[in-house]
């Protein structure tokens, strides 16, 4: 079971963020400002961070960056009714990783929720598991029908960061800057070739197929 932190001034919205979570199936622990939610975290394994950013004694930004700098790895869902574009980049800076702006649809909360403790365990286990088809990031080997293959590693890194978010749009820069790096001389038809060989492998496979979108880029979805 997955333990939130909810760290918010306002005592009403905080209770209520919390019914939900745990009308959800996770355990919720509340903080009224950064200080105090840093003092949990001393104390209590959290596995993620719904944080307001206008609180007394230590608002958001200085409570991320805080935990940020003392290596707290959690995931962070910024809440707050801080709309501008400055405000949520000075968010993103400080080390947070979604932001939703007040008022919010607490059920699209709970979806982020859900999609940052995915991202998170995945990361954090460097492994993914789609049907019966299994990626292993440290040795770079796909397993399907027992039978393991080891891939070359930008094949393997694309088929990753595919599988890792099942039907998220990836255009051919977006995959080149991540596996290529941003000062890459390569041409980004190059991700076409790739694609090529990583369809024809796994052209039989019965968990996944590898689509693309005219004028986008690729995406993975099951079968």
């Amino acid at each position: 079971m997955f333990h939130i932190l909810v760290v918010e001034d306002d005592s009403k919205l905080r209770h209520l963020f919390c019914t939900v979570l745990r009308k959800h199936g996770y355990t919720c622990t509340e903080a009224e400002n950064g200080q105090a939610a840093i003092d949990v975290l001393d104390n209590t394994y959290i596995d993620l961070i719904i944080s307001d950013i206008m609180m007394p004694v230590m608002d958001g930004y200085s409570f991320v960056q805080e935990i940020r700098n003392a290596n707290y790895n959690q995931p962070v869902l910024m809440i707050t009714a801080k709309d501008t574009f400055d405000d949520m980049e000075k968010g993103f800076r400080a080390g947070t990783d979604d932001y939703m702006v007040k008022p919010i649809n607490i059920n699209e909360m709970v979806l982020r929720v859900g999609a940052l403790l995915k991202r998170a365990q995945i990361n954090h286990e460097r492994r993914v598991i789609v049907g019966h088809t299994k990626l292993e990031y440290d040795s770079l080997t796909v397993t399907q029908n027992d039978k393991e293959e080891m891939l070359p590693q930008k094949e393997f890194l694309i088929l990753f960061k595919l599988l890792s978010s099942l039907n998220h749009i990836f255009t051919r820069q977006q995959l080149m800057d991540e596996i290529w790096g941003l000062d890459t001389e390569t041409e980004s038809r190059t991700v076409d070739v790739h694609i090529g060989r990583l369809r024809e492998k796994f052209r039989n496979n019965p968990d996944f197929e590898i689509i693309t979108v005219r004028g986008l880029g690729y995406k993975a979805v099951k079968r």
